[in-house]
């Protein structure tokens, strides 16, 4: 039985070499690395698929922690349950799933049941502060891309007869990474319907 490790990170700038660090000290035969972001299947991610055509029948796929299979414990566990329906054994070095597994056992399951718990505990608490913060007049959120400036443009564009897909290429804004963007159809359709209706009230 040979173990293979598996490294993910979301994003360019996390480090790689804690999780390298502990699956070599493991004893991992080969390391695969992905750095990629999002709710993905088994086939849309690279490392996982090489490090499993490299595997052969009794080898074990190794990560440092569950969440290293997904973009948090829930789909780490998630993204394990889809593994043992595929066959494939996983060794978790780390964390609360701890231990080799082959299929779900009742640590498993407690885990699921503690990973949901929290979920639901962030997404309760989420929603309170946007309703304390709308309570304080402040909005929370994503800003939203259609600011007053480009809610006048697209009204004046509109009174000379442009449709909303006329008007999308005259408006560009700024994202945070500074490139320039056109908003979507929708926004600029939700933007001049809270228009009307301002106006209206």
């Amino acid at each position: 039985m040979a173990l293979v490790g598996l490294v993910r990170v979301s994003t360019d700038r996390q480090e790689t070499a804690r999780q390298h660090d502990a699956l070599n000290g493991a004893g991992c035969v080969k390391i695969f690395e992905e750095k990629i972001s999002g709710k993905l299947t088994v086939a849309e991610r690279p490392g996982l698929v090489s490090a499993l055509e490299y595997m052969r029948e009794g080898d074990m796929l190794t990560v440092q922690e569950v969440d290293r299979l997904g973009r948090n414990l829930l789909e780490g566990l998630l993204m394990l349950t889809e593994l043992f329906e595929r066959g494939v054994a996983v060794k978790v070095l780390d964390g609360i799933a701890k231990g080799e597994h082959t299929e779900r056992s009742l640590i498993l399951d407690l885990a699921f049941a503690l990973a949901e718990d929290r979920r639901r505990d962030i997404v309760k608490k989420t929603k309170n502060g946007l309703e304390t913060a709308r309570k304080n007049g402040r909005i929370g959120g994503r800003r939203p891309v259609m600011n007053e400036a480009l809610t006048a443009q697209a009204v004046a564009l509109r009174d000379k007869g442009y449709t909303i897909r006329q008007i999308q290429p005259h408006l560009t804004y700024k994202t945070q990474s500074g490139e320039t963007r056109n908003p979507s159809v929708g926004a600029i359709s939700q933007a001049l319907s809270a228009h009307d209706t301002q106006k209206g009230e």
